[in-house]
C-alpha cells in the first residue's frame, strides 16, 4: 500500500483561502466513489493560524503506479483545478507502508 500525502499553501486573505480549501476538500472527499484505486481519502484544513500551510490530504492506494492513475483521473484533475490561481506552494510525499 502507498500513502500519498500532499500539503498546499494557498494565496489570498484568510476568508478566500478557507473558502477555496472547503471547496477543494468537498471535491477531494468525493473521489473514492469515482476512482477505483483509491482505498481511502482524508483531507484536513489547518485550524492553526500560526502555521503557513492551509490544506493537507492523505490518499491510500495499492501501488505507486496507482498514484499516477489517481493523479490523471478526470475527477481528480477537476478537483485539483479548484486550486487554480490560489496555489502558492505544494509539497508531496509518497511512501509504501
Amino acid at each position: 500500500m502507498v500513502k500519498h500525502i500532499v500539503m498546499f499553501k494557498l494565496s489570498g486573505d484568510a476568508t478566500t483561502r478557507r473558502d477555496v480549501a472547503e471547496k477543494f476538500k468537498n471535491a477531494i472527499l468525493a473521489l473514492p466513489e469515482q476512482i477505483d484505486v483509491l482505498e481511502s481519502m482524508e483531507v484536513g484544513i489547518n485550524e492553526n493560524p500560526a502555521e503557513e500551510w492551509d490544506v493537507v490530504l492523505t490518499a491510500v492506494v495499492p501501488t505507486m503506479a496507482d498514484v499516477e492513475t489517481y493523479a490523471k483521473h478526470p475527477a481528480h484533475v477537476a478537483a485539483a483545478g479548484l486550486l487554480a490561481g490560489h496555489k502558492e506552494a505544494r509539497g508531496c510525499v509518497d511512501y509504501n507502508f
